[in-house]
């Protein structure tokens, strides 16, 4: 199944990286990544569509638990 990831960042050096290889190690495989950065210039709010079989939530409360990540909501792709 396809969710919709909805994600406010802190904009330091390995987020990214940090939030796509918690994506991976969790069984979700990235399909479509796109981002920006907040007019306030210390965030970024990334959008990422991701495909996997297992429970959404354990996605959500992995990201959840990093630092760079400030807030997270999941939704399922129509």
């Amino acid at each position: 199944m396809r969710y919709r990831l909805d994600l406010t960042l802190r904009q330091v050096e390995g987020a990214l990286v940090r939030v796509l290889g918690t994506t991976e190690r969790r069984g979700f495989i990235p399909v479509r990544v796109d981002g920006e950065t907040r007019t306030d210039g210390d965030r970024w709010h990334l959008r990422m569509t991701v495909e996997g079989d297992r429970e959404p939530e354990t996605l959500t409360h992995q990201l959840e638990k990093l630092y760079d990540c400030l807030a997270v909501d999941m939704q399922p792709c129509a």
